[in-house]
């Protein structure tokens, strides 16, 4: 089953933007799908995360699994890890990686953890 990697593309991390230059949650995204996505997991771009002291912002979501927010992650250096992080959650039934088994910018840059939707 897919799950989707929602990237904040109006993140600017904290920082001034000149009104003609892509901010850097744009960036991220850009660099991301550039990467590609893992199997199993879709990137899909939103215009805000509601957490812009904290950007740039992505969201893991999927069905009948536990949904994250994570903030603070750069579109220059964060790029593997975002995919690899990614790639475990898809691989999961509940969205609950093991702590180790995350990359350390998804154990130590979580905003949130939201419950699954009952169904």
């Amino acid at each position: 089953m897919t799950v989707t990697l929602h990237v904040c593309t109006t993140c600017r991390m904290g920082q001034p933007v000149p009104e003609d230059a892509p901010r850097p949650g744009a960036r991220l995204l850009a660099a991301l799908q550039a990467a590609g996505a893992p199997d199993g997991v879709r990137i899909v771009p939103v215009e805000c995360l509601s957490a812009c002291d904290h950007g740039c912002n992505i969201a893991m979501t999927g069905p009948g699994r536990w949904s994250y927010v994570y903030g603070r992650m750069d579109p220059e250096e964060h790029v593997a890890d975002i995919l690899a992080g990614a790639a475990a959650y898809a691989q999961t039934e509940d969205g609950l990686v093991p702590w180790r088994e995350r990359p350390v910018i998804f154990r130590k840059q979580s905003l949130a953890r939201i419950p699954p939707m009952e169904s």
